[in-house]
């Protein structure tokens, strides 16, 4: 009897001594956990936070701030008796913002700001400005829930094909609404591309928190995939016994585990899945795709080299590879391998230029295409090339064939082509879509092409700038004629927000007076709505870089952002807008 009482008091004592080191131990940063930089206030507020954190999940487990504690943030104290979640990819700080950066702004705002910027085809420096926006880790608007706001990124990330940031969102976020879905567009896209393996991958994923029959499959045939059957056949028991799984399904796993040896040569276009099980189950798979059918089934087909036309005079079936080629459902590639394929003679080959217009749309489009595969001299190819281009313009199929000629134009050579083509060729050569500005070109004379950049591009040290900015204003000063663009005012206005000295005999505030700041941008500065004015200057940039603005508008973009000390994003515009590029 005292042996036992003994060793409870002794249990006691070692749960008082283990809880009292755990109270003793140092405050943990909910950021540094994941590499990021954070402000004071927020690393006090952190230190609240229980610290059985468990670092390898993410930080999706730090999300939940505890706001029945006071929280200081940088514009405040945020109080409530729930459970704060904030999601995202990038720290806030490290663009200007904090946690509170939506608190000022209403939801429906927010919604009708991202409806816009949907429907237009925003440049690199836009697209970038608004993902980090988007995505820093924040409450949501005014009006909006965390699930709502949490369903906003995701939806963007997978409409606009982010692939790397999903994947950066779901490693740093562990339980969101809508995780199971942003896992599957992962394990869909691979799939789409017969690039089994590396969808396996993404399963790592799939934990606890997502309960999906239709991943839960992917994870047992990814087990299959890669000869693990008795774990597979371990999983697809539990499955089974919770209701997840169906009969098609179990006869495809228990064909490919060799349970059974024969399976249904129905194929299943319910999901990717299930038509990808479809096509390696069934002997000699042959599948005709129609308007109906998925894009991402249309996608696999165009990966896995599983379209090909058995008649190559069925007029039907080629028109619907290309409304889907058109519609980016099917690599252009396959329509142009059919095209090469049609059976012409000999005459009709010589008389193509006649002869085409007698012809259906796609038979003369072939015609054509052969043609110009066999031009010798580079006249008539480009003559053919642009006549290629009317044919597909007339059946509204452009969108097959405008990278196919910008390749085919950059292959023969601008300088080559005819003087009578040279304008409309240039027009039709599409940039690369990575953006390059170019190397800089300083140039003393001009105040916004200066070595003064150098504080911008080259990180220059502040004291060599500040002599840099002595030495430049004195040579413009004895320049009588030098006229002070809004580009060099929007410098100005940068340097005197950096705590550079500008020479007092600058007129500022005279230069300045006649370029006007839209009130209703000037008032989201009055209410402190630092996201959503950075949410509306990317709607102003839109499909533009910032070095194709006019110079005006430059000016009241930067100026705004230097009002709101958004001081990130003010240099992504800069560094595009002012200096000269070779």
């Amino acid at each position: 009897m005292i042996l036992k009482n003994f060793s409870k008091l002794l249990s006691l004592f070692i749960i008082f001594f283990f809880t009292s080191q755990v109270h003793g131990d140092e405050k943990i940063d909910i950021w540094k956990n994941q590499n990021l930089k954070k402000n004071n206030n927020l690393e006090k507020s952190a230190g609240n936070l229980p610290s059985s954190i468990d670092i390898d999940k993410g930080v999706s487990s730090l999300n939940k701030i505890e706001k029945n504690q006071k929280i200081q943030i940088t514009d405040g104290l945020i109080e409530s008796s729930e459970e704060a979640n904030v999601f995202g990819v990038y720290d806030p700080e490290d663009y200007n913002f904090n946690l509170n950066m939506w608190s000022n702004t209403k939801a429906e705002d927010v919604r009708a700001s991202i409806k816009r910027l949907k429907k237009i085809k925003l440049s690199k420096t836009s697209n970038d400005i608004l993902e980090n926006i988007l995505l820093s880790f924040s409450y949501p608007p005014v009006g909006m829930n965390e699930k709502e706001f949490t369903q906003l990124k995701i939806n963007w990330l997978i409409e606009n094909d982010r692939i790397d940031l999903i994947e950066s969102f779901l490693k740093q976020n562990k339980d969101f609404e809508g995780k199971g879905r942003a896992v599957q567009y992962l394990v869909d896209q691979n799939i789409s591309e017969a690039n089994i393996k590396k969808g396996c991958e993404k399963i790592k994923f799939i934990d606890s928190t997502i309960r999906d029959s239709y991943l839960e499959k992917f994870k047992i045939y990814c087990l299959v995939f890669n000869k693990k059957d008795s774990q597979a056949r371990l999983l697809l028991d539990l499955l089974r016994e919770q209701n997840q799984s169906d009969k098609f399904f179990d006869d495809k796993i228990n064909f490919l585990l060799k349970i059974s040896d024969k399976t249904t040569n129905k194929i299943n276009e319910k999901n990717l899945l299930n038509f990808y099980l479809s096509s390696v189950t069934i002997k000699d798979f042959k599948y005709k795709p129609t308007k109906q059918t998925n894009k991402e089934i249309w996608k696999y087909l165009s990966a896995a080299n599983l379209i090909n036309i058995d008649d190559l005079t069925d007029k039907k079936e080629i028109n619907e590879l290309e409304l889907a080629a058109n519609n980016g459902q099917i690599n252009p590639s396959i329509i142009f391998n059919i095209y090469k394929q049609a059976p012409f003679n000999l005459t009709t080959l010589i008389n193509a230029k006649d002869l085409y217009q007698t012809l259906d749309s796609s038979q003369a489009r072939s015609l054509i295409y052969q043609k110009y595969l066999l031009a010798e001299d580079t006249e008539t190819q480009v003559e053919y090339l642009f006549l290629l281009e009317d044919l597909f313009k007339k059946d509204k199929l452009t969108n097959i064939f405008s990278k196919t000629l910008s390749n085919n134009l950059k292959k023969i050579g601008i300088e080559n082509i005819p003087k009578n083509y040279k304008e409309i060729a240039e027009s039709r050569i599409e940039r690369d879509e990575k953006f390059v500005l170019g190397k800089v070109k300083y140039n003393d004379k001009v105040l916004h092409q200066s070595k003064i950049m150098k504080f911008y591009l080259e990180n220059e040290e502040e004291k060599k700038i500040q002599k840099e900015i002595n030495k430049v204003f004195k040579k413009i000063n004895k320049n009588k004629k030098y006229f002070f663009s809004a580009k060099d005012l929007a410098l100005v206005d940068a340097l005197t927000t950096d705590g550079f000295n500008i020479p007092s005999k600058l007129d500022t505030k005279g230069l300045t007076a006649k370029y006007d700041v839209p009130k209703n941008l000037l008032s989201l500065i009055e209410k402190k709505q630092n996201a959503f004015l950075a949410l509306k200057i990317v709607e102003i940039i839109g499909e533009d870089e910032p070095y194709q603005l006019d110079p005006e508008t430059i000016y009241f973009i930067t100026s705004l952002l230097n009002k709101m000390d958004l001081i990130k994003i003010r240099n992504k515009v800069l560094i595009s807008a002012l200096p000269q590029r070779v």
